[in-house]
Order: structure tokens, then sequence, then C-alpha cells
């Protein structure tokens, strides 16, 4: 089947492609950079910024891969939010130095996604292919810090009851759902490389 994927030359979008095309996927690369190749498709810079302009790029893409007979799956979309959480091993350096401030990564709890486990996350998506929509939490099994969440949540949410038990240093994010629908299993983890 052949993939479109938009944000390809971003940091999950150059994993996610590298290890789709591995596993035997065809893929066609889509972002405002890059250079045009048969495998990549250079967007207007607009074309972020206006919803509209995302269904006229859909509607090109449709165009092109009707006249090269290949079959496109309009029911099948993954969408990642964009922010800038996705982690490649080259960042870990920088993890120990998260936990002078318990504050400063409080905004998603101390989470993160390796772009590798990003990439499983969006194969696994595309394999399990159900029409329609669905939403899971993709991030590590851990956190960033090398601080103990009870701590941490004492410290920066104080008065808040955990609703669940997690390890010390357990992700509380809730992947749950990726793990039970898509069979999401994330395999690396910051602590592997520093």
């Amino acid at each position: 089947m052949r993939i479109a994927l938009t944000g390809a030359s971003g940091k999950l979008g150059a994993v996610v492609a590298r290890e789709l095309r591995a596993h035997g996927w065809d893929v066609i690369g889509m972002d405002v950079v890059g250079t045009r190749a048969p495998d990549f498709v250079q967007v207007d810079e607009e074309y972020p910024a206006r919803p509209e302009s995302v269904y006229s790029l859909v509607k090109t893409l449709e165009e092109q891969l009707a006249r090269e007979l290949v079959r496109w799956h309009p029911d099948l979309s993954i969408t990642a939010l964009r922010f800038s959480n996705v982690m490649v091993p080259e960042d870990y350096a920088a993890f120990p130095s998260f936990d002078a401030d318990a504050r400063q990564r409080k905004w998603n709890l101390w989470g993160y996604i390796d772009a590798r486990d990003g990439a499983q996350a969006v194969e696994r998506a595309l394999q399990v292919a159900k029409p329609g929509f669905d939403r899971f939490i993709i991030a590590a099994a851990d956190t960033v810090m090398s601080r103990p969440n009870a701590e941490l949540i004492a410290e920066v949410f104080p008065g808040v009851p955990m609703t669940r038990e997690v390890g010390p240093n357990e992700t509380l994010l809730s992947i749950d759902h990726a793990r039970e629908v898509l069979g999401y299993d994330p395999q690396h983890s910051w602590r592997d490389h520093v």
C-alpha cells in the first residue's frame, strides 16, 4: 500500500518514513521543506496554516495516485499532534538536567516519545487499518525524569490524588489504549543511552 506522509522532513516524519520503507511500505513524503523526488512532494508553505489547502493537497495526491493506478484509502487517516516532544538518541544527554526543575517539563506529565517508537505506532496503526477515527496517546514507557513520580507529583501537583498505581518512573500518560488496540510496545528509553 502507498502511504502519504505529511511532515516527512521533520524529526518524527523522517524516522517514520525511514522505518516504514525499511518494512516494505511505499511512502510518499510530503513537507514544506525538502527536494522533489519520486518519493517526496514539496508542498506550499501555506499548507499547514490553511485547512482548505490540506483538502487541496489530498485532492492533488488522489489525482496523482489515480493516474498511477494506485489504490488510495481515504478512510484511513493518521494525525500526529505537533509539539516538541519527539526525541532521538542525540537528545538524551540533556535529560538528567530536567531533574533540577520539575516544573520545566510538567506540561505533559514528564512524557516523551522516541521517534523510533513513534514510527512503530504509525506502522501498527497502518497494519490495523480500521476505517474511521480513534485516538491514541503514543509515549515512551517511562518519564524524562530520574526523580520518582511520587516525588514529582507531590512537588508540582500537591493534593492531586493518584487513581492507579504507577512505577517510580513509569509514564503518567495513558498508553494502554494504544497497547490494546494497536499492539504498541515502546522499546526505547533515554535511560539506555545516558
